[in-house]
């Protein structure tokens, strides 16, 4: 069923599609997609707003099902798991930052990096937050809930609860669309630094291609079609 050659593969999408309802009809999101992440690899997927990308990650990590075709995470077949299982799964092994940062309002920022720890059963949560947040220099903002923090610093609190449970894989969906230039670059740098630091697989949707060019490999994603940029 899926890619032999890479039994090992964090992620393996085969044949996916996806269609959604809509007043006008159904939409095709997604047409036929093949995609294969190998351990520790960095694979940024680009393309303009509206090609699939997004939906790609959600079908990719449980969050969404797909209409049709195969997906496989860690090793399990999603159709063969309910929304509990997919979570269960995903737990203290596949981590997602977003462009939005999602961090829970009523959090400090210490935590939101030590909540998923905890529900994971991790000893010691709040000590590898405390680690963490250093690692993205945020230590003196431990006690800092979102709205005290920048949009910088925020997604530095999101990456580092990300990578804080040290995940088989991560999915980052535009994690420097909402930043300036300066913040987009830091959060960058930090985020390829501490991926190959944890060896994580990384899956990167971005419409940046110099952000893109610093992934081992680029494909693109274009009206609902994967395909590797000329």
């Amino acid at each position: 069923m899926f890619d032999a050659a890479a039994p090992d593969a964090p992620l393996a999408l085969e044949a996916v599609t996806l269609t959604l309802p809509s007043a006008a009809g159904p939409v095709e999101i997604l047409k036929g997609v093949d995609f294969v992440v190998v351990p520790g690899e960095r694979v940024a997927v680009i393309g303009p707003s509206g090609s699939g990308k997004s939906s790609l990650i959600a079908v990719a990590a449980g969050l969404e099902r797909p209409t049709s075709g195969h997906v496989r995470l860690l090793g399990a077949d999603l159709a063969k798991l309910d929304e509990d299982g997919r979570a269960r799964l995903r737990r203290g092994k596949v981590s997602l930052v977003f462009q939005s940062f999602h961090l829970l309002p009523n959090m400090t920022a210490e935590e939101n990096v030590a909540a998923p720890l905890e529900i994971a059963g991790e000893a010691g949560a709040a000590r590898t937050a405390r680690d963490w947040l250093d690692r993205v220099g945020l230590s003196g903002r431990l006690t800092h809930y979102p709205h005290q923090l920048s949009g910088g610093e925020q997604q530095r609190v999101a990456l580092a609860r990300a990578l804080a449970a040290h995940p088989t894989l991560l999915f980052a969906d535009e994690p420097t669309g909402n930043l300036d230039g300066h913040n987009a670059a830091a959060v960058a740098d930090m985020m390829f630094a501490l991926v190959a630091e944890t060896s994580a697989a990384l899956v990167l949707v971005t419409h940046d291609e110099a952000l893109a060019a610093r992934a081992d490999r680029t494909v693109r994603m274009l009206d609902g079609r994967m395909t590797v940029p000329a």
